[in-house]
């Protein structure tokens, strides 16, 4: 036995050295957790408003709050017997004032803990809670431009101007697939293609995350909302959603993990319930799923009083406090509770009881202060000089600008009515053409607000736009004007769409019809036999079946945001030649309202249905007209055949066969011929933009890798990869290839 001794030492050093080495964070954070009491570690988790630590008087009034002023001793309790790790949101203030607020919280905070406190913030399109922060189109504007630089840009704005300010974490971006077109959130969405929505949510990650930008300060994004939040049953916000396994990870579960892969730092989950499980409740979605298989490493939070509504909106709990058990074993990391501090109380009893372990809340804790970590929170808890003058520079508004020229998607130009020529007698109308809200929707400067007073007085309205663009030859006049004015005019331009903000249930419709008054106002228009040019500002696609036929042309500009008027006036004025193709099929009818990729058996040729009834769209997914015309030829592949290892080069030439310089989104589609699960009619794999002068022509192409764009998921997840015929196409352009 006397060699025994070496070699239990040699076998000891030997399994040391193969253990894997904790990292300096994983060292840091291990230490924190071990000296944390349990109420601590609770704090941590929960998430509380902003209204829980202001003055009364700003709360008793807090529709028109315009200065945050803390009351320290109510944020001193959150903070001394709750040990509170977050607080979230606000309205739109000055940049000075959102910094008072967090070096407060975070100067306070310091007397009860060695956390510093990570503050959430809705800057969904660009700083939209900052004053005067920038602000950007929405996303499904952005998602129009098919050019990834403007989420990026919108992501990073937002960063650049809120990290000095204590907003480390900002709450995008959205990453829902855009198919109930009558949800209150779809203007949140990139669209209705999950390849879209990827690159997208990427681009804006990217830009949120770009520690480049931000330093010596970093942000965390948050991309939501973890998973089919966005295709409710009734199209009801937060309404039960029936969506199946299979269609789950085809189409929903796609962008979420691309971002996760990406290193996107949180995640917020859905308020609803899949199948008649709420998510908050589901370990299969939140542990199996997005832990086990998927591989988030981040933190996940709730929304707006979400475990509450496991008892109060689900009706799977009997009370708060099954609730809570409930959306914790299934793997919420934090409570967005967001008014009281009822979710620390009944979660330290549930660990004191026994019921949930020590263990399973270390597990969230550690989750949460490895972000914190990441983001440099120790190190740098407190901004000591602000860096006030990054908020709203030309620079970032020219950003925001190029954006909203770059989404105006042309549906319709009838005998090339547009570009207005500038001495073109214009006449506007419409509820839209004064209107400042609807240009920018909800989540700008309040959660939807209702009123102009909140927006900048030097904004201009589509009416200030059109008179600054066309002088004298321009007239707007009222419904009762509209007649009488047009004898003198030329064009008539109809201001039409949504005409409030809305977010959330404020959102809920039960008719995507125009209005009447809208519908009857453009026949009224159209009675006056002059021209008539329909622009549609709206967050969704609202449906004008009495309009789409005659009107002359039909702009859809979406909610193009603070700049989105100049926007709409230099398109019709052509100074700028517009390029937004359609993020989403807009629909022509109630009815038959379905997603471009839709399955073959839609339209069957065994049960053929009449040429009218398969018009269910007026202007299909990646459709927009441009003031120049574009040539696509000679399509062709580097092979007819490939195997499930090779890759497949696809080239297209697209030529600028007009007369002035435009910008094409070039948009690839491949369409499987047959497969064991049913597939659609055709799937966008890859999109690229390019810029082509007169006559110009360039030479685009598409790699097809066949595990990433030829193959798809079963209900388990599964992936598929048959042989057999596929099609690229491209603009008019198509070619076919095997795969082996």
């Amino acid at each position: 036995m006397k060699n025994a001794l070496p070699f239990v030492i040699i076998l000891l050093l030997f399994n040391a050295c193969n253990q894997p080495q904790q990292s300096e964070r994983d060292v840091f954070v291990s230490e924190l957790i071990s000296n944390m009491t349990l109420a601590e570690k609770i704090g941590q988790m929960s998430q509380i408003n902003i209204t829980e630590i202001i003055q009364d008087s700003i709360v008793e009034d807090y529709a028109n709050v315009t200065h945050y002023v803390i009351d320290t001793a109510k944020l001193e309790k959150y903070l001394g017997e709750f040990h509170i790790g977050s607080f979230l949101n606000g309205r739109s203030v000055s940049a000075e004032n959102w910094h008072y607020v967090t070096s407060t919280i975070q100067s306070i905070n310091q007397k009860y803990s060695d956390v510093p406190i990570i503050y959430g913030i809705d800057h969904v399109h660009g700083a939209s809670y900052l004053k005067p922060g920038t602000i950007f189109p929405h996303n499904i504007n952005v998602a129009s431009t098919f050019d990834t630089r403007h989420a990026f840009n919108t992501g990073n704005v937002a960063a650049y101007e809120s990290a000095d300010l204590g907003h480390k974490w900002i709450f995008a971006p959205v990453l829902g697939l855009g198919v109930a077109k009558w949800w209150g959130r779809y203007y949140e969405t990139f669209g209705e293609d999950p390849y879209l929505i990827s690159q997208m949510g990427l681009a804006t990650i990217a830009g949120i995350q770009d520690d480049a930008t931000t330093a010596p300060h970093k942000t965390a994004a948050c991309a939501k909302h973890f998973l089919g939040y966005s295709d409710p049953k009734s199209g009801w916000d937060r309404a039960p959603a029936l969506i199946p396994d299979q269609t789950l990870r085809e189409f929903f579960l796609p962008p979420f993990r691309d971002a996760i892969d990406a290193g996107v730092k949180t995640i917020m989950l859905n308020s609803g319930e899949i199948n008649g499980i709420p998510v908050h409740a589901s370990y299969e979605i939140l542990t199996t799923l997005l832990r086990d298989e998927m591989g988030f490493e981040g933190f996940t939070v709730t929304d707006w009083l979400d475990i509450i509504a496991l008892e109060k909106m689900h009706y799977v709990a009997e009370n708060e406090k099954e609730a809570t058990y409930m959306a914790i074993q299934a793997g919420v990391d934090m409570s967005m509770i967001p008014t009281s501090p009822s979710f620390c109380i009944l979660l330290k009893e549930l660990v004191e009881e026994g019921r949930i372990s020590e263990a399973r809340i270390d597990e969230s804790v550690r989750r949460i202060l490895n972000v914190k970590y990441d983001i440099g929170l120790f190190d740098i808890p407190i901004v000591e000089n602000p860096r006030f003058e990054r908020v709203g520079t030309e620079e970032n508004i020219q950003k925001a600008k190029q954006a909203a020229d770059e989404s105006m998607v042309l549906i319709k130009n009838n005998n090339n009515l547009l570009p207005l020529s500038k001495s073109s007698k214009v006449l506007l109308a419409g509820p839209n053409a004064k209107n400042k809200i609807a240009l920018c929707g909800g989540w700008t400067y309040r959660f939807a607000p209702q009123k102009e007073r909140w927006f900048p007085e030097d904004m201009p309205t589509v009416h200030d736009a059109l008179e600054s663009v066309f002088g004298d030859s321009y007239a707007f006049a009222n419904y009762d004007q509209l007649a009488v004015r047009a004898r003198n005019s030329d064009v008539i331009v109809l201001a039409l769409g949504e005409t409030r903000a809305y977010a959330e249930t404020q959102g809920t419709i039960d008719d995507l019809t125009i209005d009447k008054e809208q519908t009857e106002l453009f026949k009224a228009a159209k009675a006056t036999g002059k021209p008539v040019v329909v622009l549609l500002i709206e967050g969704r696609p609202r449906l004008i079946p009495d309009i789409v036929d005659e009107a002359d042309a039909i702009l859809f500009a979406g909610l193009p945001g603070i700049y989105g008027a100049e926007s709409i006036a230099e398109v019709l004025a052509g100074d700028i030649n517009p390029s937004g193709k359609m993020s989403f099929s807009y629909p022509y009818k109630h009815g038959h309202i379905i997603p471009y990729n839709y399955k073959q058996a839609e339209f069957s040729e065994l049960r053929e249905v009449s040429d009218a009834l398969k018009r269910h769209t007026i202007a299909p997914f990646g459709y927009g007209l441009s003031y120049t015309t574009y040539e696509y030829s000679d399509l062709k592949a580097d092979a007819t055949e490939i195997g499930v290892t090779q890759k497949l080069i696809a080239s297209v030439t697209v030529k600028n066969t007009g007369d002035r310089v435009g910008k094409e989104s070039v948009l690839w589609f491949i369409s499987d011929e047959y497969g064991t699960i049913t597939r659609p009619v055709k799937e966008l794999r890859h999109f690229e933009k390019i810029e082509l002068e007169p006559g110009q022509s360039k030479t685009v192409t598409f790699e097809v890798i066949p595990a990433e764009d030829l193959s798809y998921p079963d209900k388990h997840g599964k992936e598929y990869l048959e042989p057999g015929d596929f099609r690229i196409s491209v603009g008019d352009q198509e070619i076919k290839f095997k795969l082996n």
